[in-house]
């Protein structure tokens, strides 16, 4: 599972938040090494720790954190009460964990006592999302909603939130998703499989021709953002 997160096939229906998200945190990874050499990281509902790999070269520590009891996490608390001293971390990383916490706002201020001035934070979560409690699933965002609800509840230097893929993307994905849902159901995973890696594809190849399509306006629909918050 961790793996395929890092580097998900064009067949998985979440190809378009999976794919855009691994590259991005990426990119994180080795630009914040460049900009202030080794780093301590909190990642924040760790889970099984699926982009440590991507930090693990870059990173002088690696401290997880997850609300759940979990072997790989070296702390245990929610996002809304972090387990952590103020400013103890250069970078905090906050992968798919806003849409199922209990109190955004309070998360995002939390977020920004852990990380130290001068630090990031890194947050990624849905903007449209089939229902998928595991166990909770209370949010969705547009863009203006992710920076509106960083900016109002903590001090930061800077946020920018990023479209992680375009509106064909996007509903290349949930037309995917219901493909699998239906797959499983008639016990047909491999032929979806390579339907849904068609959509893919086709529609990382429309959004790409069509500069509109990847663009925060009126009618586009967003999988997933990306935020990058400097303290």
């Amino acid at each position: 599972m961790s793996e395929e997160r890092r580097d998900p096939p064009w067949s998985s229906p979440t190809y378009a938040v999976r794919a855009p998200l691994a590259r991005w945190l990426q990119t994180q990874a080795r630009e914040l090494h460049e900009r202030v050499g080794p780093y301590r990281l909190l990642d924040v509902g760790c889970g099984d720790k699926p982009y440590l790999p991507f930090f693990e070269t870059y990173a002088s520590e690696y401290v997880g954190v997850d609300v759940v009891d979990n072997p790989l996490a070296e702390l245990k608390g929610p996002v809304e009460a972090l387990p952590v001293e103020d400013g103890s971390f250069d970078v905090v990383l906050c992968a798919q964990v806003l849409e199922h916490c209990d109190d955004p706002a309070r998360a995002v201020s939390e977020l920004r006592r852990a990380v130290r001035p001068g630090g990031r934070v890194l947050a990624s979560t849905h903007g449209v999302m089939v229902f998928h409690p595991s166990p909770a699933d209370h949010w969705r965002w547009t863009h203006t909603g992710l920076e509106r609800l960083f900016l109002t509840n903590a001090e930061w230097g800077a946020v920018t939130v990023s479209p992680a893929s375009g509106t064909t993307a996007c509903l290349g994905m949930v037309t995917s998703l219901f493909i699998d849902l239906l797959a499983k159901r008639l016990h047909a995973r491999g032929p979806a499989g390579l339907l849904v890696a068609g959509i893919n594809r086709t529609a990382a190849a429309v959004d790409a021709r069509v500069a509109d399509l990847r663009e925060l306006r009126p009618g586009s629909l967003i999988a997933n953002y990306h935020v990058e918050a400097d303290a």
